[in-house]
């Protein structure tokens, strides 16, 4: 998996992982990301459930990089080890980002939130700087959309972004505001505004799907 830069990074040896990937994800929500990530493993073609497996787990924000370091200790079938997480309110945003990424643990964060995310599904990128604004852009977008409140325990979430946007272009937009970010020499994640890291978690397991 590649780091911001588009460096490949290390992986945890894998053990006995499963022919197309073992994911370990720990999140430090237990609605809006999780919800996400367990959609897209529903997702898999159940023919593929055995050989590509995503496992999330929640853990405080401040025990993320803990928390994957210890599944990485006990559980050697997962090959891929990931934190998901906003910056939001979050003050050591970039360190744990910094530790995440000194221990080999890879990171999808998303700034100010995943709602910048989940924008790329249907177009630009929303630019706020603030985390309850963008949230609450992203609402009046997904009502508009879809007929219906937004909701951030919403659980199939997942399968509604895919139904109503292109994942494929927004991974491509993803990339391309955070290439962009880099290229004007902002490499502090908590500056890249809007942005996000989570674009590659999916393109990494979707790439693990036969079309």
């Amino acid at each position: 998996m590649p780091d911001r830069s588009g460096k490949r990074k290390p992986r945890i040896p894998r053990g006995l992982a499963p022919r197309l990937g073992c994911y370990f994800i720990v999140t430090d929500t237990k609605k809006t990301e999780k919800n996400y990530l367990l959609g897209m493993r529903d997702a898999i073609p159940q023919a593929l459930r055995r050989q590509l497996t995503i496992h999330v787990e929640n853990a405080p924000t401040e025990k993320l990089v803990e928390k994957a370091l210890e599944a990485a200790n006990l559980h050697s079938q997962y090959g891929e080890i990931w934190i998901v997480f906003d910056r939001d309110r979050v003050t050591d945003f970039d360190r744990i980002i910094r530790e995440a990424e000194a221990n080999g643990i890879n990171v999808a964060w998303s700034n100010p939130c995943i709602e910048v995310w989940f924008s790329a599904y249907w177009g630009k990128m929303l630019a706020v700087p603030e985390s309850k604004d963008c949230c609450s852009r992203f609402s009046a977008a997904y009502e508009k959309k879809l007929g219906q409140e937004y909701d951030k325990a919403e659980e199939s979430i997942y399968a509604k972004l895919c139904g109503s946007g292109n994942e494929a272009e927004a991974i491509r937009r993803a990339e391309q505001r955070l290439q962009e970010h880099l290229k004007n020499g902002q490499n502090t994640p908590s500056e890249m505004i809007p942005c996000t890291t989570l674009h590659r978690l999916v393109q990494e397991i979707r790439s693990k799907i036969p079309a």
